[in-house]
């Protein structure tokens, strides 16, 4: 049995009907460039094939009676792996939109805790004769780091394709499901040794206390301001997605001195103003973003949540994209140097410390009273952006197109905007409850647009600085 971290296990006591807390991906890729067919049952004996390079995807949850202990993984005595391959056809005439529909239907339904968390879906029928992928799997397994390391082991990194050879048995061994006594008895000395860590983190950031009280003092973004992505949801979802060239990121990231995240956050800033300027429906004040920042380390377990977050201003109250640009870049370099002095372990090991019975009953609480909309929102957008492979992955010798993200959204933060690069792309994935974006595909766009209107600008400087030189 392997012990669910306070992370994962509050993503799991924290699920409702109308906050399933699974993520996804969705890879694109053309089979006809392979130059055959795509195979499901192939997909399903390469899969088997590298299973034990998969662990998670055997993993069966074990929660403690009502939630006193924190719930363990077992290796599924059950697993078939049948059972977690789907299939659906795209709706005619299989265009972004007609993907998006399946996305968000199948998405919207939680996973049955009774079996692995997970499912993989492939979606045919596409235009143009593409496939898609669509791999669901609860964030009690993974973060965006874990999740981007399992995607290269399960595409392929030869383009030249072979038949999956014979899957031959592996040293996996099933366990039997432990009776809930000793379930809970076992949960007693790691649950101590959580309380032993996390008085230690809070030591040490205690003796780190002015330096903290320093960086706090510079980092706090302006108060968020209540928007229409800070109410309640329900069970729908809305989701758009496009991909951005990182040549354009970087040549901003370089024409201004800022970072390459930074240059996201701008665009997606921009795109967020217009689509709520356009709704009549922009704050004065400037939103706010969430961005998770990742926590790992070389010692670091490959599965598993590893993150802790930081706030950003969104500077949507300027109109200039690049006085956004700047003053986002001033606001992430000041979170981060909070981050720093406060330490992500420390968040982490106080996660570690609740039993999940409390996670469940705050998360039914707030949402059974709407609080969302008594309590000021912490803040407006999530935005993720997580590294991925940086090399071609294939599926059946199809080269891999895109993989586009679907995070987590639940009242009070209802919009989740997340990238993932691969290669030269950056794809970006957006999800949100369609009684606040009604859209998505605008807010896609818009991502894009407002990245041309930085690389015009930064073209512009560039330009300028030439002509100074010059002279």
């Amino acid at each position: 049995m392997r012990r669910l971290s306070g992370l994962d296990a509050a993503f799991l006591s924290s699920e409702t009907a109308s906050w399933p807390a699974h993520v996804a991906c969705i890879t694109i890729f053309d089979p006809s460039r392979a130059g055959r067919p795509f195979d499901v049952e192939e997909l399903k004996r390469s899969l088997a094939s590298k299973l034990h390079l998969l662990p998670p995807l055997r993993w069966r949850v074990i929660e403690a009676p009502f939630g006193l202990g924190h719930p363990h993984w077992i290796e599924d005595p059950d697993f078939d792996l049948d059972i977690h391959i789907r299939h659906m056809e795209i709706a005619a005439p299989g265009g972004r939109h007609e993907l998006a529909e399946a996305a968000q239907e199948i998405y919207r339904h939680r996973l049955d805790r009774g079996r692995p968390l997970w499912e993989l879906w492939v979606l045919d029928k596409l235009a143009n004769d593409k496939v898609a992928l669509f791999w669901k799997i609860h964030h009690a397994c993974i973060d965006g780091m874990a999740g981007a390391g399992m995607q290269e082991v399960m595409f392929d990194a030869d383009p030249a394709y072979r038949p999956p050879r014979v899957v031959l048995p592996d040293r996996w061994q099933p366990e039997p499901v432990p009776d809930a006594t000793r379930l809970l008895i076992s949960s007693l000395p790691a649950a101590r040794a959580a309380q032993l860590r996390a008085a230690k983190e809070v030591y040490r950031a205690i003796g780190r206390l002015p330096e903290l009280i320093q960086a706090t003092r510079s980092a706090m973004p302006p108060e968020a301001p209540r928007t229409r992505f800070n109410a309640p949801i329900g069970p729908r979802r809305s989701w758009g997605f496009v991909t951005l060239p990182l040549t354009d990121l970087k040549t901003v990231k370089n024409a201004f001195g800022v970072k390459l995240n930074d240059v996201f956050v701008a665009a997606v800033a921009g795109s967020v103003r217009a689509y709520l300027e356009a709704r009549d429906d922009l704050p004065d004040k400037s939103l706010v973003a969430s961005i998770p920042v990742n926590a790992r380390t070389d010692d670091s377990p490959g599965t598993g949540n590893m993150i802790s977050g930081m706030a950003a201003t969104m500077a949507t109250h300027l109109a200039d994209p690049v006085e956004r640009l700047r003053a986002i870049h001033e606001s992430t370099m000041a979170s981060k140097e909070m981050q720093r002095a406060m330490g992500a372990q420390m968040l982490m090991s106080l996660a570690d410390t609740p039993p999940p019975a409390m996670f469940s009953l705050a998360a039914r609480f707030y949402g059974k009273t709407q609080l969302v909309k008594r309590l000021p929102p912490m803040f407006n957008v999530v935005v993720s952006n997580v590294p991925g492979p940086r090399k071609p992955l294939y599926s059946q010798g199809a080269p891999v197109e895109a993989f586009h993200s679907m995070g987590i959204i639940f009242d009070g933060a209802g919009l989740f905007i997340g990238a993932m690069s691969y290669l030269d792309q950056m794809d970006v994935g957006i999800l949100g409850s369609p009684d606040a974006l009604d859209d998505p595909f605008e807010l896609a766009d818009g991502i894009a647009n407002e990245l041309n209107l930085l690389v015009a600008r930064a073209k512009e400087a560039r330009d300028q600085a030439a002509e100074g030189t010059g002279r």
